[in-house]
Parts: C-alpha cells; structure tokens; sequence
C-alpha cells in the first residue's frame, strides 16, 4: 500500500467528507479518477494516509498507535477497491485500544467502505455519491 504523502493529497481525501467510523478510528476515503491524480499515481494503487493528533497522547503512544495502524492496513487492503486513498484518523481513546479492538474496527471500516463504493454502482467514483 503507497502512502499519501503531501498535505494537498490529505486535504483532498478529508474534503470529500466520505468517511466511515468506529470506536477508536474514522477512515476517510476518495476513489481517485484521472483528473485527481494528473498521471502521477497509478489508479490501481491504494494509498494510506495516518492522522494521529496530540490529542492521544506524547509521541511514544502516537508512534505506537501508527504503527498498529499501518500493520492493520496492509492486512485489510485486499478488502479495499483499486484507486481508493485513505486516511486513517485516531481518535484519543485509540491510545488504550487493543490491539485485537482495532484490528476488528479496522476490518469493519475497510468492508464498509468497499460496500459503500460497491453499493454506489459507481456513484462514489464519479463524484455523485454521498
């Protein structure tokens, strides 16, 4: 899974307001088409974006937090569609998760997103979804 690495390809994934939630984490998403990448990116890459605030804790826990979240990602992208972007945002009691909690909560967001996209019949892809 390639990353999001700049601060416009995060703000273009958070504007879309397309997002699923669960206790411990919101996954935001955007199907990506031609005009949004420009040819940069392949459209069949999916690319994870991580968003953890001060808010769950000193650096220690946040990098902690990070790093589950990048293990749990790569094990679910399979569930995801081809040329979606994610960005993965904690919410502070995701510091005092376990690690069994966010992997079932991130498997969720992951299928429910798919749904979403899937149940869409493409509407998400062309802008005109939710």
């Amino acid at each position: 899974m390639e990353r999001l690495k700049s601060h416009s390809e995060f703000v273009a994934v958070l504007k879309r307001r397309h997002k699923v939630s669960r206790n411990d984490i919101v996954v935001h998403y955007l199907v990506r088409d031609d005009s949004y990448t420009k040819g940069v990116v392949a459209l069949e890459d999916r690319r994870l974006g991580l968003a953890v605030s001060k808010s769950v804790g000193h650096a220690v826990t946040r990098n902690t937090v990070k790093r589950r979240f990048r293990v749990l990602a790569a094990k679910y992208e399979d569930r995801l569609p081809v040329g979606v972007d994610v960005v993965v945002r904690a919410k502070p009691s995701a510091a005092q998760a376990s690690f069994q909690s966010l992997d079932g909560q991130m498997a969720a967001c992951f299928a429910s997103i798919a749904n979403r996209i899937d149940g869409a019949g493409g509407a998400d892809r062309a802008g005109q979804g939710r």
